[in-house]
């Protein structure tokens, strides 16, 4: 009796203690593996400034990822029919996905928005039809504050698949304004004057040099392109500023500034 229960023991652990050994064996240096790929990851998004939630939500993705693929290997290292298993997950994967058709389009965008950074927190930016300073990325969608301080919430998924303009990646932006006087005027005065009015601002930049040029015959006014360059944080101040002084340089000059007139026909009776 005891030589037969000694007999199936090591038939016990020749059937499986190899395969368990084994399993044993993947799973420490699986585990060891995952960690390194995952402390890997961190760095190298660490060194490229990508967003800490960004680095901290794909870091905990891809361990997740591979945790899984490795206790799958691991069942199917001690026998365990894993076929199943993997249809199961497949299905679930693809039953959320629909699901969250519209939130993963949302996360891909914050995700790309994050890696490629075409604006940051601070950037004045135009998308989607809307104005404002960057607020706050976040993995489903960017808050902006607009001109008057209303709070604009945009979707990452539309955000990142439409036209962006950052006004303030380059740092210095031109004003384009246009100025008008009128025909009997002298245009080459007129000219001086305008360009005195941004070399006196001392928000105007003067690399590059601002300009003025005749840009129109119009039908009542020759109108002229006024192009100073400001920072990004001065261009309302250059702007407003810009088209005050303007009026006054030019009525302190004699210049007529042109404007709708209207007459009155009177027939007698």
């Amino acid at each position: 009796m005891e030589n037969l229960s000694i007999e199936k023991v090591i038939l016990f652990v020749t059937q499986h203690g190899l395969p368990v050994l084994k399993a044993i064996l993947i799973w420490i240096i699986g585990s060891f593996v995952i960690g390194k790929i995952v402390k890997l990851i961190n760095k190298e998004m660490a060194k490229k400034g990508h967003d800490k939630s960004l680095q901290k939500f794909l870091s905990n993705l891809c361990s997740w990822v591979l945790k899984i693929l490795l206790i799958v290997t691991t069942l199917g290292t001690l026998g365990v029919e894993t076929t199943s298993f993997a249809a199961i997950l497949a299905s679930a994967g693809l039953a959320v996905g629909l699901a969250l058709q519209g939130s993963l389009a949302n996360f891909a965008g914050g995700v790309l928005i994050m890696i490629f950074k075409p604006f940051k927190i601070g950037d004045l930016i135009e998308a989607q039809g809307v104005l404002g300073v960057v607020k706050e990325i976040e993995i489903f969608t960017t808050k902006l504050d607009s001109p008057e301080n209303k709070e604009i919430i945009i979707p990452n998924g539309i955000l990142s698949n439409g036209n962006i303009t950052n006004y303030s990646s380059e740092g210095t932006l031109r004003v384009d304004l246009t100025i008008g006087v009128g025909y009997d005027e002298d245009i080459k005065q007129a000219k001086a004057v305008l360009l005195k009015v941004l070399t006196d601002n001392p928000k105007v930049l003067q690399d590059p040099a601002p300009t003025v040029n005749v840009s129109e015959l119009a039908d009542s006014s020759v109108n002229f392109a006024v192009r100073p360059w400001a920072n990004t944080a001065d261009y309302w101040d250059v702007y407003f500023a810009t088209l005050e002084n303007s009026k006054l340089a030019l009525d302190a000059a004699g210049i007529e500034i042109p404007y709708p007139h209207s007459v009155e026909i009177h027939k007698d009776s």
